[in-house]
């Protein structure tokens, strides 16, 4: 959905007087606005990413408990405080 916003200077017409008048038009029809809102937000991942991703999460969980289990790795709890 392109907006297109064009402004033709007058004869008399300083450059001035045309860019405030081109602003104001981009204003009115709140480019900027609608721009700015999106900057910063995410698109909606679909199914097969959001499958994906957790199939990745839960196999990685599964691997790393058989190594814990087989000896292989030292379970260290998440919420343990370092001594100094």
């Amino acid at each position: 959905m392109a907006i297109n916003i064009e402004v033709t200077k007058g004869s008399s017409e300083n450059n001035v007087s045309v860019l405030r008048r081109f602003q104001k038009r981009v204003q009115g029809a709140g480019v900027l606005n609608r721009v700015r809102g999106r900057r910063y937000t995410e698109r909606i991942k679909s199914e097969n990413v959001i499958k994906a991703k957790t199939l990745a999460y839960l196999k990685k969980k599964a691997e790393t408990a058989e190594l814990i289990k087989s000896g292989k790795l030292v379970e260290v709890s998440r919420f343990a405080k370092k001594r100094r």
